[in-house]
């Protein structure tokens, strides 16, 4: 797997079949958030993958694409972290992870008794 940071740099790594992309950038210290801890509630842990790869995945689930449609950045080969699990099949899997996330909860929390500012409900990595 290599995951494609934000500015540019490349990390490499191996994975294990049944593990998910989420579970590997955590425990190789890659910056990929996943606020909801896998729950499918936020889409901090999006990525984007290459087609080639992408056609050899289930298609998202409807909670899957419902937290897709409120990532920053998304694009047709947009998955979430969390969702994209390891098999045979993905060797040389390559994800981008974008340059800021949108946590709907957090922002939800903000929301309740102060003001925010548009620029505060976007975390840049």
């Amino acid at each position: 797997v290599t995951f494609i940071t934000p500015e540019g740099e490349e990390k490499r790594l191996v994975g294990r079949v049944g593990e998910s992309l989420l579970d590997l950038a955590h425990a190789n210290n890659v910056d990929l958030e996943g606020a909801c801890e896998a729950s499918l509630a936020c889409s901090t842990c999006h990525v984007i993958l290459d087609q080639k790869f992408l056609d050899l995945l289930a298609e998202p689930s409807d909670e899957e694409n419902d937290m897709l449609d409120l990532a920053f950045g998304l694009t047709e080969t947009s998955r979430l972290g969390c969702q994209v699990e390891l098999k045979p099949e993905l060797d040389g899997i390559v994800a981008r992870i974008p340059s800021a996330t949108r946590n709907v909860q957090q922002e939800k929390l903000n929301l309740k008794g102060t003001t925010a500012c548009s620029a505060d409900l976007f975390k840049k990595r």
